[in-house]
């Protein structure tokens, strides 16, 4: 990693400088913001060490004006004159931490090698993201957030190993489409995917669906047929929802993992396999083998690589670019949303995850009044969600019963005889509710 250290105290440049080349790095030094921003422009730093007071333009300066030159610059600003608010100012810029002279050599280096993997992090995130650009996949994989890029990172590092990799995750985060993501990145990309749904195979079918069958086997079988460890030679097979695997079938599938051979039912003929083994789980495995509800060496054999996807409430940052793809996909017309629909959209949970957010936008888009979505148009629970979960009880209540009057008034067209109806109070009382709290048709 490439340093740009600069400081208007000699000794300090010096020091850093000494420093940092013993630690491995490549450090350049400037005295000042106009040396600093020609040293810029001609060499490709990665990290910049900046002095907050100098007496030609102050570090914040400097920074804003490299920021422009290259916006994904890492820095970490150094100054004499530390206080709380001067750090909360310079982070909001984007710094991404703040230190106090003297500079403590143990602290900076600490710094320095989390800054190093963020990048490291960053730029095999990047290297995915550009593969996916080259391939059709199913969705899009919204990568901006530190979260997704740990994601595609491991994904980048785990994909051209020949190991069995676990994706974690809740339902509706995208564990199929990172599955597909490690086949189209791995050495057998150029062979077939084939997905098994472990939780929807009938018990009594599983053995045959996974490996195969002979003619007459037992009843029903009319004629020869691959299983899909078969049909996944040279490829990947993708065992989805395995915690959902009855216990009495898992040695079946152990031995396939452990000896790489399967046997069709009702032949005594070893087959042997070649297939990258990817599966994946919402349900804690390692908890269900502790508990007796899952084979504790199959969980071993599984988890050799594991993948956790995050929950969309934990990488929010991400929702306006799924956003935008949904909109795209799903509107015949440019569609766009209110900054207050699209706050209601951030502050929500999402225990449904991105395909959650998937199915809102196309309702959302199938029932738009015109151009622009705005809070009225999302489904109730994205709106009943913010007034069900903040506040004081009275206040929340309040919230409710003002929520209920206007999904009433809206339903029935603002129709306020039909609406009062529904909600089995006269006209009257709704129209005194309606006063209350000021509810205007906006129509």
């Amino acid at each position: 990693m490439k340093i740009l250290i600069v400081d208007d105290e000699k000794m300090q440049r010096d020091m850093l400088k000494g420093f940092l080349e013993k630690q491995g790095y490549e450090a350049e030094t400037a005295e000042n913001g106009k040396k600093a921003l020609d040293l810029f422009q001609q060499l490709p730093f990665q990290l910049l060490l900046l002095d907050h007071r100098m007496p030609d333009m102050n570090g914040d300066e400097l920074f804003a004006k490299i920021k422009e030159i290259n916006p994904l610059i890492y820095a970490i600003m150094i100054t004499a004159y530390g206080s709380v608010d001067t750090a909360v100012d310079v982070m909001k810029m984007g710094v991404c931490d703040f230190l106090e002279k003297p500079v403590d050599l143990t602290q900076l280096l600490e710094k320095i090698r989390k800054i190093e993997q963020q990048i490291i992090t960053a730029e095999e995130a990047g290297e995915v993201a550009e593969m996916i650009e080259e391939q059709e996949l199913p969705i899009k994989i919204a990568g901006k957030s530190r979260a997704m890029k740990e994601v595609l990172s491991l994904v980048r590092r785990a994909a051209p190993t020949p190991w069995t990799v676990l994706i974690k995750g809740e339902t509706g985060t995208g564990k199929e489409l990172v599955a597909r993501l490690v086949h189209m990145l791995s050495q057998v990309s150029d062979g077939p995917f084939t997905e098994v749904n472990c939780g929807a195979v009938p018990e009594n079918l599983f053995e045959s669906e996974l490996f195969g069958h002979e003619k007459g086997s037992f009843t029903g079988a009319s004629s020869a047929r691959k299983g899909r460890f078969e049909l996944a030679e040279k490829g990947s097979i993708f065992l989805d929802e395995i915690g959902e695997l009855p216990l009495h079938l898992q040695p079946k599938l152990l031995r396939a993992l452990q000896e790489k051979r399967i046997s069709r039912v009702g032949s005594e003929k070893d087959i042997d396999i070649h297939v990258r083994v990817l599966a994946a789980t919402n349900r804690d495995l390692r908890h269900m083998a502790e508990q007796g509800q899952f084979r504790e060496d199959l969980f071993f054999r599984l988890n050799v690589l594991d993948i956790e996807i995050p929950p969309l409430r934990e990488r929010k940052e991400d929702i306006p670019i799924l956003v935008d793809f949904f909109l795209d996909r799903f509107s015949q017309k440019p569609v766009s949303f209110s900054p207050d629909a699209l706050s209601l959209l951030m502050k929500y949970s999402f225990p449904g995850n991105v395909r959650e957010l998937e199915h809102i936008i196309q309702r959302s888009v199938t029932l738009a009044r015109g151009a622009v979505i705005t809070d009225r148009d999302l489904p109730s629970e994205i709106r009943f969600h913010q007034v069900t979960h903040q506040g004081s009880l009275s206040r929340r209540l309040e919230a409710l019963e003002k929520e209920m009057l206007v999904s009433a008034l809206e339903t029935y067209e603002w129709v306020q005889t039909k609406a009062a109806h529904s909600l089995g109070m006269s006209e009257r009382v709704l129209r005194y509710k309606m006063k209350k709290h000021k509810i205007k048709n906006r129509g």
